[in-house]
C-alpha cells in the first residue's frame, strides 16, 4: 500500500522523481516523470521499446526510490504487463493529455511500470 503521505495532494503534482541505481557506474540516477497513484502503487508510462536508461536500470535493480512533493520513500519497480484499456493508462492519458494532443494511443502502446513503496 501507498504510504499515506505520498497520497495526501499527490494529484497536486505533476511529477514524481523516480531514482534508480546506474546498473554500468552504480551511481543513482533520477528521473522527473509523469505518474499517477492507484491501487496503492505509483504507476509510470515511458516508450514501448524499453530502452531508457531508468527502465534498464531497475530491470537490473528494482529497489529504487521515489519521490512524491517533499516525501521521498524506498520501493520496488518493474514493468508489468496490462492490458491497452487498462484503468492506470487512461488516467495518464486524462491527466497529461491537453485539448491540443491526445495520449490515449501512446498510453495504450507504452511500457507500464509499477511502483510499489516499501515503506
Amino acid at each position: 500500500m501507498v504510504p499515506f503521505r505520498l497520497l495526501d495532494d499527490w494529484e497536486g503534482h505533476l511529477y514524481c522523481y523516480l531514482t534508480t541505481v546506474g546498473r554500468v557506474t552504480g551511481r543513482p540516477h533520477t528521473i522527473e516523470i509523469w505518474f499517477v497513484a492507484a491501487d496503492g502503487h505509483l504507476w509510470l508510462l515511458t516508450e514501448p521499446d524499453g530502452r531508457a536508461d531508468w527502465v534498464r536500470n531497475l530491470q537490473r535493480q528494482p529497489q529504487v526510490t521515489v519521490k512524491v512533493g517533499e516525501n521521498t520513500v524506498p520501493a520496488l519497480a518493474g514493468v508489468v504487463d496490462v492490458p491497452p484499456d487498462a484503468p492506470v493508462r487512461r488516467a495518464l492519458a486524462v491527466r497529461y493529455g491537453h485539448a491540443d494532443d491526445d495520449l490515449a494511443a501512446w498510453a495504450g502502446a507504452a511500457l507500464v511500470v509499477r511502483v510499489t513503496p516499501t515503506v
